[in-house]
């Protein structure tokens, strides 16, 4: 029975947010000791896809799988054998781009173009990083093409090619397709909409159904990513970092929350609290997390990467990420780092933008870090 005192569904769905904050600051402890429970349960609320936790010292074989009744073979840790092949190999002016093709989790297969200095000397080993896409054209964004495969008109700024501006500082780069877009969209979305940029609704009510994530399946194949990249003679694996933007800012985020290989992140036009962003209009379905708000606001996923480096990029005048809970989240962070003792590993440049990709400050920050030979 309804009265007058009833709330209205914005009063309730803000009571439901308020109880949960306020539940969460009456957890006490250290950031460490919040940190190591946030880890635990963010792994759950992501789903269970099967992945073992990645460590420093992770082995991972590369082999040729052999698959029985659909099951790809394993290694010795339970893991999937990579299983990598070349797909495609392109001698450009500066560089040498790949396109790459390895195994991930349950039998997934995800594409990825790896950009190759044309100085690398063999024998060598080079800093790596990974870079991941947004809504839009997918992995062929980060390369310099269009979603047909030909060049883009470039305009001069570094979101034209991301992967060449590292590979320029002597950097290899690696931008995989992340699922549901390019490549890797659904056949039923594709039928129904050729042009279709992403298969994000679908991929999410099915995994949902199912007591799974579409960020966690994201969040796994980045860390599979991240083996895969490790594996390649060019690559010193002690000396990796990601960059991530939009829909990339969730998935650099959450795979370095949980990979600690990853030792420098940049992660832009996505940091923010969900309060300010994506509970306070309409996102992508991708980045919900059921029951997450139980245990974290971003700001504390985001913590999960400290004391490693990472820096925080926003447009001032981004529309859906307002700086406004930009800045909140950022001051969360820097009490985070400052607990922590390392107040220099964390640094931010809110550029004069809206949502787009940057690159200004934090592309040379990131070379500058993983060029150094201790992290």
């Amino acid at each position: 029975m309804y009265t007058s005192a009833s709330v209205s569904p914005d009063a309730f769905l803000k009571q439901l947010y308020d109880e949960r904050e306020t539940a969460r600051k009456r957890i006490l402890g250290t950031w460490q000791e919040k940190a190591d429970r946030i880890k635990r349960e963010l792994i759950e609320s992501l789903g269970d896809f099967g992945l073992n936790a990645p460590t420093n010292d992770r082995q991972v074989r590369l082999g040729h799988e052999t698959r029985v009744n659909g099951v790809s073979e394993v290694d010795a840790s339970g893991e999937p054998l990579l299983d990598p092949i070349l797909l495609e190999r392109v001698e450009l002016d500066e560089v040498i781009r790949e396109r790459v093709e390895f195994t991930t989790v349950g039998g997934l297969r995800m594409q990825a173009f790896v950009v190759i200095p044309m100085s690398f000397t063999a024998g060598g080993k080079r800093p790596a990083v990974l870079l991941w896409h947004g809504h839009g054209n997918g992995s062929r964004s980060l390369v310099g093409l269009q979603a047909d495969g030909t060049p883009v008109t470039t305009t001069g700024k570094p979101a034209d090619n991301l992967a060449l501006e590292f590979a320029r500082r002597g950097m290899v780069a690696m931008a995989p397709e992340i699922v549901g877009f390019g490549d890797r969209r659904l056949e039923r979305d594709l039928r129904s909409n050729p042009n279709i940029n992403n298969s994000c609704f679908n991929l999410s009510v099915s995994l949902l159904m199912s007591g799974k994530t579409t960020a966690g399946l994201r969040t796994c194949e980045a860390i599979r990513a991240m083996d895969y990249l490790a594996s390649r003679p060019e690559v010193d694996a002690q000396r990796v970092g990601n960059m991530g933007h939009s829909g990339g800012g969730m998935v650099a985020s959450l795979s370095a929350a949980l990979d600690t290989r990853i030792k420098a992140s940049v992660v832009g036009i996505y940091p923010n609290t969900f309060q300010g962003s994506i509970l306070a209009m309409q996102h992508c379905l991708c980045n919900y997390i059921p029951r997450i708000l139980d245990h974290a606001e971003m700001p504390d996923l985001l913590g999960l990467i400290a004391p490693r480096y990472l820096f925080i990029e926003a447009g001032l005048d981004d529309p859906i990420f307002p700086i406004a809970t930009t800045r909140v989240c950022l001051a969360q962070l820097e009490a985070i780092y400052r607990q922590m003792g390392f107040e220099g590993r964390l640094e931010s440049h809110l550029f004069e933008g809206s949502h787009e990709i940057s690159g200004e400050r934090s592309i040379d920050w990131l070379a500058q870090i993983l060029s150094r030979s201790v992290l």
